[in-house]
């Protein structure tokens, strides 16, 4: 075996527990993979894993060899999977979900140029606001707009997404423009959600957060039916740019206090914390990355 093959012996070890599991993965017996194990300890001068009857512990530079051996293992089979055959790694399945409204409107493009370029690519588009297991249901990625992520969460923040107050110009002229954030409590205020109470979160001027509590004259959870709703003249609205952008360019919906600052959400490409991104998956993210780019710049 050479210095890889140990590295990667070394990690098989730490992530199975044991000598005994490690050697069932690799199919070799248990003496040689002790055997490698004590001549890697040799060639560092360090006890990597204390082995005592009864103890079985990884010891402080184990656990740094082991973060930089599963590294060095990770980039060595990414280049041996891109480049061992090229065209076999752009065959296959790749799985992804995607919120409906905003795949629907401003990725749709994107989804069906990456098929028209890999072709040979077996792709399946979930078009769901739900949030999914991605391991237990096998997606590749999913895609989610959000405030933030959980830190458990492996994901990657590929474009943004900020929203707006709009009403249209019918109801706006019946009703009056409201000066300032408390003035919009005395207007129908149409919600995204279901709850009785809802809240809208602004920045002030001063960078502080202020907080707008409200019963909603409409609640739904499909921006769609909202937008649509505000086009009729039911009220205010706050939604998305990617929502409500159009509508406003035309004149349609008219912005609402256009000076007070919104929250910017993230769009977020995420995927399972233990899956090794292939090269499907890395052209799919980037060309993601760029398309949610493009979107961003040509919205309000």
């Amino acid at each position: 075996m050479g210095q890889f093959e140990d590295l990667r012996l070394f990690a098989l070890i730490v992530e199975n527990h044991g000598i005994s599991r490690a050697a069932e993965k690799m199919h070799i017996a248990k003496s040689a993979v002790s055997r490698r194990l004590g001549l890697l300890e040799e060639r560092f001068g360090a006890r990597l894993i204390d082995r005592r009857p009864g103890v079985w512990e990884v010891t402080g530079m184990g656990r740094e060899l082991y973060q930089r051996a599963v590294r060095v293992v990770s980039d060595v089979e990414d280049i041996s999977s891109d480049f061992a055959d090229v065209a076999q790694n752009l065959i296959g399945p790749l799985t992804i979900s995607v919120p409906r409204e905003y795949g629907i409107s401003h990725l749709s493009g994107a989804l069906i140029e990456f098929k028209a370029h890999y072709p040979e690519i077996q792709l399946t588009v979930d078009f769901d606001d739900r949030t999914v297991d991605l391991s237990r249901e096998n997606y590749d990625f999913a895609i989610r707009i959000s405030p933030d992520i959980d830190d458990n969460i492996v994901a990657e923040r590929i474009g943004s997404a900020r929203h707006l107050l709009c009403a249209s110009p019918a109801y706006l002229e019946n009703h009056g423009h409201p000066e300032n954030l408390g003035a919009i409590l005395d207007h129908d205020l149409l919600h995204f959600g279901t709850a009785r109470r809802a809240s809208w979160q602004f920045s002030s001027e001063n960078g502080k957060t202020q907080l707008i509590d409200f019963q909603p004259a409409l609640n739904s959870n499909s921006g769609e039916f909202l937008l649509k709703a505000a086009l009729q003249g039911l009220g205010i609205v706050r939604l998305p740019n990617f929502i409500v952008s159009s509508a406003i360019k035309s004149g349609k919906l008219v912005a609402v206090l256009p000076n007070v600052e919104m929250e910017i959400w993230g769009v977020f490409l995420i995927h399972a914390e233990d899956r090794r991104l292939n090269r499907r998956m890395r052209l799919f993210a980037e060309e993601m990355k760029i398309a949610c780019l493009k979107n961003y710049d040509a919205l309000l």
